[in-house]
């Protein structure tokens, strides 16, 4: 590794530890020529995947694209940034681990919608309603309507649960 000061490629390592949760490794070095210290990050080269889209395009898969989605999708609501950012390693991760080095966009976006599901309701239709191109109020009706009817049986069972105690 060359240092960025002097140019020399001699230099020892003097801690190592894991980084970007474990996706990562990051060194701290000295330069044995000028004795400055610097870091380096180790990461594993990308993976060549391509995102097929609706219209049978192919694009290079952008991890990116699921952080703006899923951000933009959590805006404003009480959503910790690290569940945000646990999603948005899941689905990236989900990417990574597909059986080929083409996965259909629906795929992913199925993804990110099932990650969203967890997290928050609202955050959830954000995402649908772009998704899945909403065109008008019933589109919306019936992408909620799910959603009450398991809250409503959650509600129940609860209930039951009272009132068997």
């Amino acid at each position: 590794m060359k240092c960025p000061y002097c140019q020399e490629d001699n230099d020892k390592v003097i801690d190592s530890r894991s980084g970007d949760d474990g996706y990562a490794i990051r060194r701290r070095r000295e330069c044995l020529g000028c004795s400055k210290r610097f870091t380096t990050f180790e990461r594993v080269a990308e993976l060549d995947i391509r995102v097929v889209k609706k219209g049978g395009e192919r694009e290079r898969f952008q991890p990116d694209k699921i952080r703006k989605g899923l951000e933009r999708a959590c805006w404003k609501r009480p959503i910790p940034t690290d569940s945000v950012e646990n999603a948005i390693a899941k689905v990236v991760q989900g990417v990574y681990s597909h059986d080929s080095s083409e996965i259909d966009a629906d795929t992913i976006g199925t993804m990110v919608m099932d990650c969203l599901m967890e997290l928050d309701d609202v955050a959830y239709i954000r995402f649908a309603s772009v998704y899945r191109q909403f065109k008008d109020i019933h589109d919306f009706v019936d992408e909620v309507r799910p959603m009450l009817d398991r809250e409503k049986s959650e509600r129940r069972q609860e209930a039951r649960k009272t009132r068997t105690k």
